[in-house]
């Protein structure tokens, strides 16, 4: 996957990145125009989609409310590199299919807007801006194939169809 960066801080929370007055919503699309509104009000308008949030420590903290992927993921964004992630925020990224990557060294070295590849099966991410690469751990299998299948609630309904056959 390819697209520009956009760069956030250290302890982004559910709270901004999604406000609890959209909670009671449930279109993805709906959320994904209020994503990160707790920082920029504007930012589902400035984003395309393919674009890579990179952010620093702990992102994804605060509630574990699975709203906050969700609106990532319906704005547009393809993933999110962080230096860490806040463990509730990342299974819930991953049981809907929101692919994350730790890797702090690209996070320092990526500036907002930079043009990045991510490659999961290689484990690289590319600045091609810069013409740097930045290895990362690529995802267990199976953490793959639920990502591959659209998410945890498809993986399960597609290992459980093969159990029947």
């Amino acid at each position: 996957m390819k697209g520009k960066a956009w760069k956030l801080g250290d302890n982004i929370d559910t709270d901004v990145i999604i406000p609890g007055k959209y909670l009671n919503i449930s279109d993805p699309k709906e959320l994904g125009k209020h994503c990160m509104e707790g920082i920029d009000k504007e930012f589902s308008q400035k984003i395309a989609p393919g674009d890579i949030l990179v952010a620093g420590e702990n992102f994804g903290c605060g509630s574990s409310r699975e709203h906050a992927p969700i609106a990532i993921q319906a704005a547009g964004i393809s993933c999110v590199i962080a230096k860490t992630f806040a463990r509730i925020f990342y299974r819930n990224s991953i049981n809907i299919s929101l692919p994350i990557i730790e890797c702090p060294k690209a996070v320092e070295k990526i500036e907002e807007k930079d043009l990045l590849e991510v490659d999961f099966g290689r484990g690289k991410i590319s600045d091609i801006r810069k013409g740097e690469e930045y290895d990362f751990l690529p995802f267990p299998s199976f953490l793959e194939e639920i990502i591959q299948d659209g998410g945890l609630i498809n993986y399960t309904r597609k290992k459980l169809k093969e159990r029947v056959h």
